[in-house]
């Protein structure tokens, strides 16, 4: 077994949510995986949307994380504790826009995402949450991300059809 095997089996990565991801996958097969991450939590995150992300690098899903019951830690926040240094330069596939602020004042999903070396993040929907509402893929950006939006747009939409978001 390879070390970044072990080190997934350690990080309790294996069997279970995980939708299997093979090298040579597309980016919207990479976010079909987050949409069915995001899938098993819907209802059950409160106010919060339920989220799926999955980060893959070199070819390999190195996190996946899915908003938790009662609507925190975020899927990001999962995924990259998962990622730990494999995150560097790695592609983040993401259901829902990352926020770019959080009402607990605690660094946002954007934020983490910049500070872990994201390259590429890959977005289904924007968010129009006062917490969100283009400020995460702007932070993403000016920090010299490449976004992508709207990749699998039609079928992530159906996750959020009674999502209410926050407004100013």
């Amino acid at each position: 077994m390879g070390e970044r095997r072990r080190a997934l089996n350690r990080a309790g990565l294996r069997g279970g949510r995980w939708a299997p991801h093979k090298p040579d996958m597309t980016d919207e097969a990479h976010m079909r995986a987050a949409i069915a991450l995001a899938r098993t939590h819907l209802g059950k995150t409160g106010a919060n949307p339920s989220v799926g992300c999955v980060i893959v690098a070199g070819g390999d899903v190195v996190g996946q994380g899915v908003t938790q019951v009662g609507g925190r830690p975020h899927a990001e926040e999962q995924a990259l504790v998962q990622a730990g240094e494999a995150a560097r330069g790695a592609t983040a596939y993401v259901t829902l826009e990352p926020c770019g602020q959080r009402s607990a004042g605690t660094a946002s999903c954007s934020e983490r995402l910049v500070a872990a070396g994201i390259a590429r993040v890959v977005i289904a929907c924007t968010d129009a949450s006062t917490y969100a509402s283009g400020r995460g893929t702007e932070r993403l950006r000016s920090a010299g991300l490449t976004v992508e939006l709207g990749v699998l747009q039609t079928e992530a939409a159906g996750l959020y059809v009674g999502y209410e978001p926050p407004k100013a």
